[in-house]
């Protein structure tokens, strides 16, 4: 793997952090102001505003390759959003954010040409939001064939039944469609083809949303992540997505790119947590030296670089290699990615809380909000426990050869 970024990686590189200095940096409380005291789930008059202004620099859909985005790699797109990363809602500026990223990404690669037409490029556009309808609190759906939602064929409709929360997005006033995961084939032999992947307008009647739940307090306005009920909800069989059975191989599709966008968020994340650390350790006085005179804060800031350089490496090594062999190909570094950036970050960002004191824990800093991010992503896209057991079963498989 090159350690050097390509020539047109580094210049958008640039683009972005001058993007960020410049326009949204210096309005990240006002934009937390104006999601509390507008409508909760609305997207506020800022984002738009910055939207516009991302769009027409050309800072627009750069996760997308091919005729829908820059054509960037994994590689490629990687250090960029660790920079958007570093404000945790500005990925939706450069129309980058979950879940939106991992659905366009879903239509692109699996959507037919109705689909793309009706949904994808509303969605590249800018002018809709969309939410991905695959958890249910009835049973552990970290193994999704687990699944009990049903998706049953009627004639030239699907009815679809079945409870399912942490629906992300889905709260948002601009959101117009659910991609939702369910079983069309329950009695099917082989598990992985019993399930499917379909389009559901979140205006259908029977969507019926009970509740957003919240994160350790925190809900994620305005995207949010409710609880949706469906209701003998039905949608015209054309809204299949790939064919039924197609539900496992979708959403590998899905999921493998998306875990690497959230590692490098959160390595941006972790990034200015340190920054902030050695700002404050330079600053601040305690027991007559500034903190950074203390050999406690010094360690705790060497092992924070380290911690971050070394995820940083592992997950650029996931990037190369799902660029050059496949998403298949990179299953085993994906998951060791998925496995030790959350925790790297919850670790670091927590080192940064203590060092802040009273401040640390408070909405005066990003690193609270942040923290609960780096927590919830242990879970979100698969716990760290069913990533830890596969990669360890391939591993006893391959006797821990590298490929």
């Amino acid at each position: 793997m090159e350690f050097e970024h390509s020539a047109r990686s580094i210049e958008l590189q640039h683009r972005v952090r001058d993007f960020m200095e410049r326009h949204v940096m210096p309005v990240e409380m006002e934009y937390s102001a104006q999601v509390k005291a507008d409508s909760r789930y609305r997207t506020p008059p800022l984002m738009q505003e910055l939207k516009r202004k991302a769009r027409a620099e050309g800072l627009w859909n750069l996760f997308l390759t091919g005729e829908h985005g820059p054509g960037l790699s994994n590689l490629e797109y990687a250090p960029i959003k660790e920079i958007m990363g570093r404000v945790l809602w500005a990925p939706e500026v450069f129309n980058c954010s979950a879940p939106d990223v991992g659905n366009m990404e879903l239509l692109a690669q699996f959507g037919n040409a109705e689909q793309k037409a009706q949904w994808l490029e509303p969605l590249l556009a800018g002018e809709i939001r969309s939410g991905f309808s695959m958890t249910e609190p009835e049973v552990a759906s970290s193994d999704a064939t687990n699944i009990r939602c049903s998706i049953v064929r009627d004639g030239d409709h699907y009815v679809i039944n079945g409870r399912k929360w942490y629906t992300s997005g889905a709260m948002n006033e601009d959101c117009r469609i659910l991609i939702v995961m369910g079983k069309t084939a329950p009695d099917h032999p082989e598990k992985h083809r019993q399930q499917s992947m379909i389009l559901v307008p979140r205006d259908t009647p029977g969507v019926r949303i009970v509740r957003d739940m919240h994160a350790f307090g925190y809900d994620d306005g305005p995207g949010g992540h409710p609880e949706v009920v469906y209701e003998n909800v039905r949608v015209p069989a054309s809204n299949m997505i790939l064919g039924e059975g197609r539900g496992f191989e979708i959403a590998q599709g899905r999921l493998g790119p998306g875990r690497i966008h959230h590692c490098m968020r959160l390595i941006g994340c972790a990034q200015r947590a340190l920054e902030m650390m050695i700002a404050r350790a330079n600053s601040r006085v305690a027991f007559g030296m500034t903190l950074g005179e203390h050999g406690s804060v010094r360690e705790d800031i060497a092992h924070s670089f380290c911690e971050i350089e070394q995820a940083r490496l592992l997950t650029l090594r996931a990037a190369d290699k799902m660029d050059r062999e496949g998403n298949k190909a990179a299953l085993d570094l994906i998951g060791a990615a998925k496995i030790v950036v959350p925790t790297m970050a919850a670790r670091v960002i927590d080192r940064a809380i203590q060092l802040h004191g009273a401040a640390g824990v408070s909405q005066d800093t990003f690193l609270p909000q942040a923290y609960v991010y780096a927590r919830f992503i242990r879970i979100g896209d698969g716990p760290d426990q069913v990533h830890l057991s596969q990669l360890g079963r391939r591993l006893l498989k391959t006797g821990g050869k590298r490929a």
